[in-house]
């Protein structure tokens, strides 16, 4: 592993990647418990890397880790998480056979109200930019035929700045990605299911979503 390190103000994860032109989701996993390529490490519990099976067919991106997620070390086990395992399983594809990450590995937060809760803020570009070499690892190991791509942060992350989830969500796209041709089905985070004012038309939207993904990976 490198441990050359890099200034935050760098912001890039690049130094804290293993060495080795095919690393493991392990050795990437415990490489990138030690990341400091940007600040958001400062308050963190610590990284919260992606978890699933190592060549699963389906890769899911989400945005950060919540709360619940910066506590226990993983990836959609809050009540966002459960929500998107009933909603693949109403789809027809099986959680245990995803892959589950984020763009950006570390909690970012505000702390608000007399007991000091911890308020999710949206990652910047510039930190989504930083933690970029984790997801491209990431991608490379697992080498999904799909990607689901789970809200606006996500999107930006993987397709630009304007990328506009309500532009394109539910459609099958192809992009190259990282160097590496993808399919890629956006859809809504689940988180935004749990804040609609209407939960149950917002959770069959999100099904649907993935309806059509569960059509692709069969055809």
């Amino acid at each position: 592993m490198s441990t050359t390190g890099a200034p935050e103000e760098a912001y890039t994860a690049t130094p804290f990647l293993p060495d080795g032109r095919e690393p493991s989701l392990t050795a990437l996993r415990r490489a990138a418990a030690g990341c400091r390529g940007c600040p958001l490490h400062r308050d963190a519990t610590g990284t919260v890397f992606g978890k699933g099976r190592a060549h699963a067919r389906v890769m899911l991106v989400g945005e950060q880790p919540g709360d619940q997620e910066d506590r226990q070390g993983e990836p959609f086990v809050g009540p966002a998480g459960k929500l998107l395992d009933r909603a693949l399983a109403d789809a027809g594809l099986d959680p245990a056979d995803a892959y589950v990450t984020n763009a950006v590995k570390h909690f970012k937060f505000t702390r608000t109200g007399p007991r000091k809760r911890r308020i999710h803020r949206t990652p910047s570009l510039r930190e989504m930019s930083a933690c970029a070499p984790w997801l491209a690892a990431e991608l490379a190991v697992v080498a999904p035929e799909l990607i689901v791509v789970l809200g606006a942060t996500a999107g930006k992350a993987l397709l630009g700045s304007s990328f506009r989830v309500g532009e394109v969500r539910g459609t099958v796209l192809e992009r190259e990605i990282h160097g590496r041709p993808e399919r890629l089905l956006p859809t809504v985070h689940p988180s935004s299911v749990l804040r609609s004012d209407d939960r149950a038309q917002a959770y069959q939207g999100l099904v649907a979503d993935l309806e059509v993904a569960a059509r692709t990976l069969s055809s």
